[in-house]
């Protein structure tokens, strides 16, 4: 049997504007613009660069400003040259402005205005700068796809006008959609806020992520290009086995974390080929040899995939019972500071109760005894205390076996036998197996001048409770505990809410705190020794069975420490806080050996002296009365 806890403790986007400005409606009382009443253009013709131009009028002697005779084609044809030839200076002046000022587009914050249809109104759209179809116009030379089916439409219509003729009414109806489908754009391009206030005052809003945006969707840059190239060519069923992106590959995993509790939301969700979809990238980054962020991935995976699918991929339920499991957490108790520390902070809890015992006699009963490594602590403890009489220390161990002997406990009462002898302290191992209903003073041999003491080390949270059977063995074994009035009841356990915590809240807490666990393993056991092994597989079937369990199959049931704060109230148990002594003889014992490891942390805190590596807690140990 190792010794123990003696010797060394470790053991091994545009323009600027940047005046006020409104708009403003062009003078339709301009008459040197306007044709003879006979030849009045229609409605949608009455456009910013589609009026008649005077130097088309025909001038004859006697006869002055007369309109020369041309067929309807040719004053078609006419109309359309000068709406492209205005359209090109258009474009040519926003590649000036582009140029000289190489800034990206500002954004408004004003309320959306209702525009009239009228000509005027619509040419002075068009004409002023701080308004959206130049870059309309832009967006639909560079970015075909972007525009709406409507403004399509009318731009196709202006170019196919000649062979249409001149139908008022269809030219009405494509005017009011185009101008509609201006106005929604250009509200969503610029985000007016219908909140601001009334008026026709303009705030420049400087957005570089927008600018950017914009300027992006206007003129992408070439690498943006290739990253789209490169991602539509990942995307092709024609891609080659050899590219870096196949047809079928997800993104890759940047967050493991993350996406372990994508995968048990999908779970939650009952979206199973979800999750399995992310537990197979998962699968890709998880390595049981490799960070402590692998392992715990690659066993995390391994626990969610037994909650999709427990036929093919059965968790652990009996396995904890086995002899094998229960050596592996004996191992672990005794390599990390954790669990060990915790076991320390029992012991002296234990001591300070009965330090006031005249005859030096103490009796331990423990229901979940191990190895006894926890005594050999015990041990060594009273034989350094002061005392003109001998110790009497007396352990009763319970054993879950009714019938036959335990030799395992048998075992293990000699080898702590034969260290009392060496260290001078007087020591009686009695075991015994009766139902818990049965328990009494007199059956445990509890006599009237011993001072009792109950040990739960990591033994409670393996008791089915009330959200699992009516019987409630948890508490009632706690309340005949309370009834045989002992000098100290001392609790260790976990801190790791995995009880009562719904599914999803058990995946992050077991992320959390098994992920610590195998941080701190890092810092205490080598990669190569053996024993790490098993510690870190017992720790994955700890872990799978605490996350795809329910029900009496879930062994694993810790919780944290306000919890079991709150079930020794009900049970009758007051609060027995540690003294300082304790917890300062604990931090010098983290402290020694060969050598000391600043990530544990030894804290006290709401009575109960709490052990944590990193600075999460992850075992809390306290003493009651």
């Amino acid at each position: 049997m190792s010794s123990g806890f003696s010797g060394d403790f470790y053991g091994g986007a545009g323009w600027i504007n940047t005046g006020r400005s409104t708009m403003m409606p062009m003078n339709n009382n301009n008459n040197s613009l306007k044709p003879q009443a006979q030849f009045q253009l229609p409605y949608s013709s009455q456009l910013s660069g589609i009026l008649p131009d005077p130097s088309t009028q025909i001038v004859h002697q006697g006869r002055p400003n007369l309109i020369g005779k041309r067929s309807l084609a040719e004053f078609q044809q006419q109309q359309q040259f000068q709406f492209l030839q205005q359209h090109q200076q258009n474009q040519q002046m926003l590649l000036q402005q582009q140029q000289q000022q190489g800034l990206g587009f500002y954004l408004r914050n004003v309320k959306p205005r209702s525009y009239q249809q009228s000509s005027s109104e619509f040419s002075s759209l068009s004409s002023n700068t701080r308004h959206p179809l130049p870059v309309m116009q832009q967006l639909r030379s560079t970015q075909t796809g972007f525009l709406t089916p409507g403004i399509q439409n009318y731009s196709t219509g202006v170019q196919n006008r000649s062979t249409m003729g001149v139908q008022e009414l269809l030219a009405q109806e494509s005017e009011k959609k185009m101008m509609n489908c201006l106005q929604e754009l250009e509200k969503q391009l610029l985000d007016d806020n219908d909140d601001e206030d009334e008026g026709d005052t303009v705030s420049v809003v400087t957005n570089n992520e927008w600018s950017e945006t914009i300027q992006n969707l206007i003129s992408p840059s070439p690498n943006q290009i290739h990253n789209q190239n490169k991602k539509l060519a990942s995307l092709s069923p024609s891609s080659s086995t050899s590219s870096c992106a196949s047809s079928t590959e997800s993104p890759p995993i940047t967050c493991p974390k993350q996406s372990l509790i994508e995968a048990a939301t999908a779970i939650s969700d009952g979206k199973n080929d979800v999750a399995v979809e992310i537990l197979t990238r998962l699968s890709q980054v998880a390595n049981v040899r490799g960070s402590s962020d692998q392992r715990l991935t690659a066993y995390m995976v391994s626990a969610l995939r037994s909650r999709v699918n427990p036929t093919d991929y059965p968790p652990p339920v009996m396995e904890l019972h086995s002899k094998e499991h229960k050596d592996t957490t004996q191992n672990l108790y005794e390599v990390s500071p954790c669990f060990k520390l915790g076991f320390m902070a029992a012991n002296l809890a234990i001591l300070e109760a009965v330090a006031d015992n005249p005859l030096n006699k103490l009796h331990v009963i423990d229901f979940d005894i191990g190895q006894g490594g926890q005594y050999l602590h015990l041990l060594h403890a009273l034989a350094a205390k002061k005392s003109d009489k001998p110790t009497i220390l007396k352990i009763t161990a319970f054993t879950e076996q009714i019938s036959g002997v335990d030799e395992r406990l048998n075992s293990i009462g000699l080898e702590l036998k034969s260290e009392a002898n060496r260290v001078g302290v007087c020591l009686y191992f009695n075991v015994l197996a009766i139902k818990v209903t049965d328990m009494s003073r007199e059956k445990l041999g509890v006599e009237p001048n011993e001072a009792l003491a109950v040990n739960f080390a990591f033994k409670l949270y393996r008791l089915p409770d009330e959200s699992v059977t009516t019987e409630n063995i948890r508490d009632e074994l706690l309340r005949r505990v309370k009834g045989l009035s002992p000098k100290v009841v001392t609790v260790v356990e976990q801190e790791y809410n995995g009880n009562t915590a719904p599914f999803l809240a058990r995946v992050n807490e077991a992320c959390g705190h098994y992920g610590a666990l195998f941080d701190s393993l890092d810092a205490t056991v080598s990669r190569d020794n053996i024993d790490r092994v098993k510690i870190e597989e017992g720790l994955s079937r700890k872990l799978a069975n605490s996350v795809a369990c329910e029900g009496r199959d879930r062994v694993e049931r810790c919780e944290v420490f306000g919890k079991w704060r709150a079930r020794m109230s009900m049970a009758g148990f007051g609060p027995r806080p540690m003294s300082q002594l304790v917890a300062n003889s604990l931090r010098s014992k983290l402290n020694s050996g060969t050598r000391g490891n600043p990530g544990f942390t030894v804290n006290e805190q709401s009575g109960g002296i709490c052990f944590g590596w990193m600075g999460r807690t992850l075992t809390v140990a306290s003493a009651w009365r």
